[in-house]
């Protein structure tokens, strides 16, 4: 397998983490996002969408993190990132996009780079931007961990792919001084996957493109 992904994606994270917890071993292909390496010829003939992460795997090119995590978890079951049962699956996919299409979407680099560059949007206006829509999307993500009993990650006592996508926000929430201290239940989920090597060894800190 080869996994086109850049350290501090979002997106590429949550696919490190599934292939950890696997423990699925590939060759890591850096693919610098803010220097516009995506638009490039020799990236955009593998991936049209210039996006991160890419799999190459059996063949294919995969795309999108959700799908690639899914493909993981139907072609190497064990462990599963997906509950055996219909409703756990639905709880675990609605906690996932609920990351993932409706806080993700509007505050990666490109709509970033958007606010800045052509609106003109200043630092802190666009940081403030960044941290009101995380606080509504983790206002959101935390009630709904507390609809259900609590457990030790986001859905039972094993992690999801709910925590794979979970985690790599909190990263960037607090990279970008998000005020987390009104979610204790998400703050306690994200503590307690931060404790597992999987997690650790796919954070951006640990990978080889890494810039401080």
């Amino acid at each position: 397998m080869k996994l086109h992904n850049y350290f501090r994606s979002s997106a590429s994270f949550r696919v490190r983490i599934a292939l950890a917890l696997k423990g699925l071993p590939y060759e890591y292909l850096p693919v610098h996002l803010a220097k516009g390496e995506q638009f490039q010829a020799a990236f955009t003939e593998l991936n049209g969408d210039a996006l991160v992460p890419l799999l190459e795997v059996d063949g294919r090119r995969l795309t999108q993190s959700m799908a690639i995590m899914e493909y993981l978890d139907e072609t190497h079951p064990t462990p599963a990132l997906l509950p055996a049962d219909a409703a756990g699956r639905a709880r675990v996919r609605a906690l996932s996009q609920s990351i993932a299409c409706e806080i993700h979407p509007i505050n990666n680099l490109r709509i970033l780079k958007y606010l800045s560059g052509t609106l003109n949007v200043d630092e802190d206006t666009k940081n403030t931007w960044y941290r009101h829509w995380v606080d509504v999307g983790l206002q959101a993500f935390e009630k709904q961990l507390a609809l259900q009993p609590h457990h030790r990650f986001c859905h039972g006592d094993t992690p999801t792919m709910a925590d794979c996508v979970l985690v790599p926000q909190i990263f960037n929430a607090q990279r970008f001084k998000v005020d987390l201290s009104g979610f204790p239940l998400t703050m306690a989920v994200f503590h307690a996957c931060m404790a597992l090597p999987a997690f650790q060894q796919a954070q951006p800190s640990a990978c080889p493109d890494f810039e401080p």
